[in-house]
């Protein structure tokens, strides 16, 4: 299976000219759209996306993943083998929460030069006919490189902005579920979220956060489109933790020169650190920051 993950959107020509590719040089392999529309030209926004919505694919499965908006530029052009599942598209940040979260992992850049290459389509020209190749069980037409010669830029291991909004309105974060207890409230343009687990537990109209399907905080409004209901939906609305237990850290390290989010908690509990110098999340037993505080935290990581 090669599954495309890609901004190109489902309307236009972008995509049918992908797939008839896939189809002329992997006539026996099926092409599945798993994520077309994604935010277009946010490579962050995908980074985060991509690992929650590959993981249920078979692992032989190779993802096919075009969000490049350096197109044609002196970005590389990347195959990457993440715990056994093949991963093909620009080195420029795409793949870096994938590797990140990976145990295993090694890469290869992409050296064939088709005979027929567009400056801005490699989607169609390379990256397709790359992934075509390695579906049929050809070898990557690449070198060998260093997973740390990859471009990976600092970002955190959780990502508390809106990141796409689906057909519904529901409002797809880049948190992962497990790094909130239930008891944890958000806050998104406004308005705060208790957990719910399905929809049928929210009243009509009230918005919440569940875990969505893959993994992720998803905010909603039972019935209704979060999307116009909360004002600012999409492109950038950050996600506040305002009560409630962090098991994770919202960042995969703290700013420079401040201590680790945990750490100031014990500290500010202790009555030994100025609030309003606080850069961290909220932990239990007691909720002590204020949603303005909360703001300069989730800012910080940007």
């Amino acid at each position: 299976m090669i599954a495309i993950f890609t901004d190109f959107g489902i309307q236009g020509p972008y995509l049918g000219q992908m797939h008839a590719v896939l189809a002329a040089e992997a006539p026996t392999i099926p092409a599945v759209d798993l994520f077309p529309d994604l935010p277009p030209f946010n490579v962050r926004a995908a980074a985060y996306l991509l690992p929650a919505y590959s993981q249920y694919l078979p692992d032989t499965a190779i993802c096919l993943c075009v969000v490049d908006p350096g197109v044609g530029s002196a970005r590389r052009p990347l195959a990457l083998q993440a715990d056994g599942r093949w991963y093909v598209g620009p080195d420029n940040g795409l793949f870096s929460i994938v590797m990140r979260r990976a145990t295993q992992v090694r890469a290869w850049a992409i050296n064939r030069i088709p005979e027929r290459l567009s400056a801005s389509f490699h989607g169609r020209d390379l990256f397709a006919p790359v992934a075509a190749g390695i579906a049929c069980g050809e070898d990557c037409p690449g070198e060998a490189v260093g997973t740390d010669t990859l471009v990976a830029p600092p970002w955190p291991d959780e990502l508390p902005e809106i990141l796409y909004v689906d057909h519904y309105g529901n409002a797809v974060t880049g948190v992962r579920a497990e790094a909130l207890e239930r008891d944890a409230v958000v806050e998104v343009a406004g308005r705060r979220c208790a957990f719910r687990r399905t929809f049928a537990e929210a009243a009509a109209g009230e918005a919440f956060w569940y875990r969505n399907a893959n993994g992720l905080v998803e905010v909603a409004l039972n019935q209704a489109s979060a999307a116009r209901q909360l004002t600012g939906l999409p492109p950038k609305v950050e996600v506040w933790l305002l009560t409630g237990t962090l098991i994770r850290s919202l960042h995969s390290t703290a700013p420079m020169g401040i201590p680790p989010a945990r750490d100031l908690a014990r500290q500010s509990m202790s009555g030994s650190t100025n609030c309003s110098q606080a850069n961290m999340v909220p932990v239990r037993p007691k909720p002590v920051w204020t949603s303005s505080m909360i703001r300069r935290i989730l800012s910080a990581s940007h």
